[in-house]
């Protein structure tokens, strides 16, 4: 993945100003967002590939204009309309609504049961480390070279990192891979590590 859409390490956009006390989420609607997001992740409704994947898709002019959960929204809405969850007429009628009445209170579901499952969820992610007949290739205290490598696909791999040298310091075991080189198949379960790269070499 190669644009604006690996943000890491890119010059222009100022410093991080951390906020004091920062709340978790700025505005209700976000909270609301994030719900919504745990929610829809029981029902398959997202991309299998993930939420980061989807969001690289978005035009580079809307991607920097869009404030984090507005990202998350944008690939909502075109999630829920290709799967047919929703149709084009009642999304634009709901926001005409909403822009005509933005003090309405948002509709409620109270429903103890579900409010509850999501909870554990969040609480407590299930596993994601995968049983694979896999020999990891490095162990702690290996240095290693990350590869220079600029794949059509979703990376995780942000282009700071490309091609700098760091020193294994953990093997988290077998997990997914959602990382893809621009075909439709997605490589199987890999090790994962944690590589440390001093600020010098970055």
């Amino acid at each position: 993945m190669n644009g604006v859409h690996d943000m890491g390490g890119m010059h222009g956009f100022g410093p991080v100003q951390p906020e004091k006390d920062e709340p978790v989420f700025q505005e209700p609607w976000e909270g609301r967002m994030f719900g919504m997001m745990m929610a829809l992740g029981r029902h398959g409704v997202h991309d299998p590939d993930g939420l980061r994947a989807a969001i690289e898709h978005m035009e580079p002019a809307r991607y920097l204009a869009s404030e984090y959960f507005e990202r998350w929204l944008f690939v909502t809405e075109k999630a829920l309309l290709a799967k047919g969850l929703v149709t084009r007429d009642e999304l634009d009628a709901r926001t005409r609504d909403l822009e005509a009445n933005p003090d309405q209170a948002a509709q409620r579901r109270e429903d103890s049961e579900a409010t509850q499952r999501l909870m554990r969820t969040v609480y407590t992610r299930g596993p994601s480390q995968r049983d694979a007949d896999l020999t990891p290739r490095f162990r702690p205290g290996d240095s290693v070279a990350v590869r220079n490598i600029h794949p059509e696909g979703h990376t995780r791999l942000p282009r700071y990192v490309r091609g700098k040298r760091g020193v294994v310091t953990r093997l988290h075991g077998i997990h997914d891979f959602h990382d893809r080189d621009g075909s439709k198949t997605r490589p199987g379960p890999q090790p994962v590590y944690n590589v440390r790269i001093e600020a010098s070499e970055l």
